[in-house]
């Protein structure tokens, strides 16, 4: 395996730099974040127009058919310029949809989606908090030809925004992947306050809602098994905005302590600001060889792959964390204003920590593994 990106993919990168510096400058940022859905239509038909919300859907569906290499690319650069919005519960529900759905269904959701016409999410998670597809309880009743919805969904993320909700309930006979559109009968959306106003979160609750059984995905495929691999795609697209958050908040904070003066001296020259800031900057790096690792083995069907996910999350998960902590630390007071834009990183690093599950999480989940692989 390639240590670094490509020559294709450096230039595919350096693009995307180009344009969220032109389009998502801390401003609008700013001013999305005080909406009640930090989505902004023009931004997002941007995005499309450039590529981005189809860069790994196949391009029969309308998409680039690029690989998650060129994926990971890309979304760092969307973590550097803490991009607010959906993207990241669309591509999700599109990773989703592409490995449980059938062919007409592919057709019927991918294509716009590719085109920027669609913006979907996955509500998954419930009272218990667990990212674990065995802890859904979500039931799923059978009524003749339609399943009956009954109950709610946490933390389900860009949910007020989003055309197409994907609902993980249990049926009969396990685990059952549920579209409902927008303004379906019985649905109703809430906004739940959360650390991260660049990606707003929601509950959502069914009342009765019927979802016809033909349109139920992954009839033809193992739920649990398209869910994790969707998942997988999502969470190492999310470590790569973690890594790019973290590249922002050292180059900021060494650029700052290079030019704060205390007692007519720049701050940096002290050895207690230059050990932090190396470690900020090894925490860094460790964190890309982990995601551009973890990415090469999900685009590779590595049989390591899972374990390459959940060692780039539970690092990323920390990494993130302590990368923010230290540059708050370096900036003094002004760090801890609403005026510096580095709150805005160390905020979206504590709401991405426990995204798809935090480090306690993901060690778990390696130790699982690897004594399995030992017994």
């Amino acid at each position: 395996m390639d240590f670094d990106l490509s020559k294709a993919q450096k230039l595919l990168q350096q693009s995307a730099r180009d344009f969220f510096a032109r389009e998502c400058k801390p401003e609008r940022v700013r001013a999305l974040m005080a909406t009640d859905t930090a989505f902004d239509a023009e931004l997002w038909q941007a995005m499309a127009d450039q590529g981005f919300t189809g860069l790994i859907i196949p391009e029969e569906y309308g998409g680039l058919g690029l690989s998650l290499v060129d994926l990971i690319a890309v979304a760092e650069e969307m973590g550097r310029a803490c991009l607010p919005g959906p993207f990241l519960s669309t591509l999700w529900a599109a990773s989703l949809i592409q490995h449980a759905g059938n062919e007409g269904q592919r057709k019927q959701y991918l294509e716009p989606i590719s085109a920027g016409e669609l913006k979907a999410t996955v509500a998954l998670l419930e009272e218990s908090a667990d990212w674990n597809p065995d802890a859904v309880e979500l039931r799923a009743e059978k009524d003749g030809k339609e399943y009956r919805l009954r109950g709610a969904k946490h933390f389900v993320t860009d949910a007020g925004i989003a055309d197409l909700i994907i609902v993980v309930a249990r049926g009969d006979e396990g685990l059952v992947l549920l579209p409902v559109e927008k303004g379906a009968t019985g649905l109703t959306i809430t906004a739940t306050p959360g650390i991260d106003a660049t990606r707003k979160l929601c509950t959502v609750e069914f009342d009765n809602v019927a979802v016809p059984e033909a349109n139920a995905l992954a009839f033809t495929t193992k739920t649990k098994a398209a869910l994790e691999s969707a998942t997988d795609i999502a969470n190492v697209a999310l470590c790569a905005e973690m890594l790019g958050g973290m590249q922002w908040t050292l180059e900021t904070t060494v650029e700052y302590a290079k030019t704060r003066q205390q007692f007519g001296k720049p701050i940096g020259i002290y050895q207690a600001v230059q050990h932090q800031c190396a470690d900020m900057f090894n925490l860094t790096e460790s964190a890309r060889s982990a995601v551009y690792n973890a990415a090469w083995a999900v685009s590779e069907n590595e049989p390591t792959a899972k374990l390459a996910v959940s060692v780039a999350k539970g690092f990323c998960s920390d990494a993130a964390r302590e990368v923010g902590n230290r540059g708050v630390q370096i900036h003094g007071g002004i760090g801890f204003t609403w005026e510096h834009n580095i709150q805005l990183y160390y905020k979206r690093a504590k709401s991405s920590e426990i995204q798809f599950g935090d480090a306690n999480y993901h060690r778990e989940e390696i130790a699982r593994r690897v004594i399995d692989e030992t017994d």
